[in-house]
């Protein structure tokens, strides 16, 4: 099994969550911007931050700051720690907050694997998905990192909401 392929019983995102569920809401810009670098960077994987504000049940997302993917594995992210804190630094010049991450699954789904969920550290962020299939972004789906440690941690669907700017 590689590092992608959803664990038995890992559901896929709902396209549409419960009412008062926990959600994205992204200006079509941004969707655009966070997809089309999975197309850029295809076959590796892509990665990069969402920066925002927070809203209730929600983040109200308003740029995505690329990252270098500093994993040499096709089929693995990572942005390298000295990245991250410009990308903070970033947020806090912008007045915005880091609101979660994203990256590309090159011919997989977007599906969050074992592997992802293992690395993902950021209680109460989004994460993000782009299955990108020969080179073209198809289904992008996020979930909110639950949980009050690392031992509960756990992936919620966020439904994803666009929004005209």
């Amino acid at each position: 099994m590689n590092a992608h392929t959803p664990q038995f019983g890992v559901p896929a995102a709902p396209l549409i969550a419960a009412e008062g569920a926990p959600h994205l809401r992204l200006p079509r810009a941004v969707w655009h911007e966070l997809r089309a670098h999975g197309e850029e960077t295809y076959p590796h994987e892509c990665c990069g931050a969402l920066l925002g504000k927070p809203a209730q049940e929600s983040w109200r997302i308003e740029a995505v700051v690329r990252a270098t993917n500093a994993h040499i594995d096709v089929a693995r992210y990572e942005i390298a720690p000295a990245e991250l804190v410009r990308i903070v630094h970033e947020a806090r010049g912008r007045g915005l907050e880091i609101a979660g991450f994203y990256h590309s699954h090159p011919d997989h789904p977007a599906q969050w694997s074992a592997t992802d969920l293992e690395e993902a550290h950021w209680l109460g962020l989004s994460y993000v998905i782009t299955e990108v299939v020969a080179g073209n972004a198809e289904t992008t789906h996020a979930w909110l990192l639950a949980g009050t440690s690392e031992e509960d941690k756990h992936f919620e669907a966020q439904e994803i909401r666009i929004e005209e700017c």
